[in-house]
C-alpha cells in the first residue's frame, strides 16, 4: 500500500470515528436544540375523555419544544388517564410520568372539558396549581369559574414546562385535585 493510500484510509478511518462519535466535522451546520423528550400516554381507559386527552396533548406540544406527548403504542404509557364520577385530579410520579382522572363531577358542574384535560396534564409536565382566578391561567383551574373555556397555557406556564424539562427537573410524588373542600391545597 501506497504512504498516498494509507494517509487516505487513516484520514476515512479518523472521519468515519468523528461520525460515529457524534463529533462535527469542520464546516459542519449544528444545532443546540435538544430532541423533545417524549412522554407517552394512554386515554383508552378515559372512556368519554379520550378525544379531550388527544386535543390536550396536541395542544401540549404546539405550546412548548422540549416535551413532546404521544400515544403509547405498547401497552406501556408514563402517563395514564383515566374517567371517573370524582373530581378531576393528576398524581405525579416523576416528570412526565403519573395518572390523570377526569372527573366527572366538575364537567356536570359546567367545566370545560378541553380546559380540564389541558390543565390536568400541565401537572404531569411539572406545573402546580395557581389558584388565582384569571381565566387566561390554565393552572387557575376551576377557579376561573364555568364560563372560562381557555385551554391554553399562558406565556409563563409554557416557559416553566420547558424549562423543568430542559433542567430535568425532578419533582415529588403529589396529587393535585381541583376538589373545592381542598381548594386550599
Amino acid at each position: 500500500m501506497s504512504r498516498f493510500s494509507m494517509t487516505t484510509a487513516i484520514a476515512g478511518a479518523a472521519t468515519a470515528l468523528l461520525l460515529v462519535a457524534g463529533a462535527p466535522l469542520a464546516g459542519a451546520v449544528t444545532s443546540d436544540a435538544a430532541e423533545p423528550r417524549i412522554v407517552t400516554y394512554d386515554a383508552s381507559q378515559a372512556e368519554e375523555f379520550q378525544a379531550a386527552i388527544d386535543e390536550a396533548a396536541e395542544t401540549w406540544n404546539g405550546q412548548v419544544a422540549n416535551v413532546k406527548l404521544e400515544k403509547a403504542t405498547d401497552g406501556q404509557a408514563d402517563l395514564t388517564v383515566l374517567a371517573d364520577d370524582g373530581w378531576p385530579r393528576a398524581q405525579t410520579e416523576s416528570l412526565g410520568v403519573g395518572t390523570v382522572w377526569m372527573g366527572r363531577q366538575a364537567v356536570n358542574e359546567g367545566h370545560h372539558i378541553p380546559r380540564i384535560a389541558t390543565h390536568e396534564i400541565g401537572h404531569i409536565l411539572g406545573l402546580p396549581d395557581d389558584r388565582t382566578g384569571v381565566c387566561e391561567d390554565l393552572m387557575s383551574g376551576a377557579s376561573a369559574g364555568t364560563d372560562c373555556q381557555n385551554n391554553l397555557p399562558n406565556p409563563t406556564e409554557k416557559a416553566q414546562v420547558d424549562e423543568n424539562f430542559a433542567q430535568g427537573l425532578v419533582i415529588a410524588p403529589q396529587l393535585f385535585t381541583e376538589a373545592p373542600a381542598l381548594a386550599g391545597r
